[in-house]
């Protein structure tokens, strides 16, 4: 069984597309959904019965600490941590399981956004690429379940780069990975907030500071003084 965990924090529309979308995809197994709501989120997510869905009200903000709670939860020997604003292709499912029956312990998806423009195109295009940026969240991580927990889980004490953070340790104990070129659809919503190139060179900098060793408070720090989410306040 593959169990899709989607953290979420009050993106209740968001949570409702995507669950429909994950139960009409093709599927020869099955498959679980669990929503780690943030507590934040509780009062503002009406249909906490969404069909095919388990929705768990976390005890804790965070991205880590929500996937953590789900995760110990689910029931699958593989696990897909998905975000609320993503979108997986048809054959995601399937993807998935013939990556892992072709002995990979991980993998990720490429990606493209849901607004054509030449500078996102290219983007995209380097996340089917092994690079500095593999393993950030919007590819969505699948890993086997086992492996998962003996390499300790997600890091709760990382509030921002807790993806870049698990990846590391992924690479550190010799996983083997691949990068599904089968594309995802992220949300451009932070480029719509923001600017291409202000979003571009801020990634650059985290991840940088955060290979030279920077704590996940003062990355988060820095973040928010370069980033504006509005859609997630």
């Amino acid at each position: 069984m593959i169990s899709i965990i989607i953290p979420a924090h009050k993106e209740a529309e968001n949570i409702d597309f995507l669950v429909r979308k994950l139960s009409g995809l093709k599927k020869k197994e099955p498959f679980e959904i669990l929503v780690a709501l943030s507590p934040e989120s509780h009062a503002n997510f009406c249909n906490e019965t969404l069909e095919n869905a388990i929705v768990l009200k976390c005890y804790k903000k965070g991205r880590a600490s929500q996937m953590n709670e789900a995760a110990r939860t689910a029931k699958g020997d593989v696990l897909a941590f998905l975000h609320a604003d993503v979108r997986p292709p048809e054959t995601f499912l399937l993807d998935i399981r013939r990556t892992i029956e072709k002995d990979y312990d991980a993998g990720f998806f490429s990606y493209r956004f849901d607004k054509e423009s030449l500078p996102l195109r290219i983007n995209s295009y380097f996340t089917g690429k092994d690079g500095i940026f593999t393993g950030g969240g919007d590819q969505c991580l699948f890993i086997k379940a086992e492996l998962f927990n003996s390499l300790g889980q997600f890091d709760e004490t990382q509030v921002l780069m807790e993806d870049f953070e698990f990846f590391k340790r992924i690479k550190k104990h010799g996983l083997r990975y691949k990068i599904v070129k089968n594309n995802l659809i992220v949300s451009a919503r932070k480029y719509d907030s923001n600017s291409y190139l202000r979003v571009n060179l801020s990634n650059l900098l985290l991840v940088v500071l955060f290979k030279m060793g920077y704590s996940s408070q003062k990355l988060k720090t820095i973040h928010d003084k370069l980033i504006k989410t509005p859609y997630n306040t």
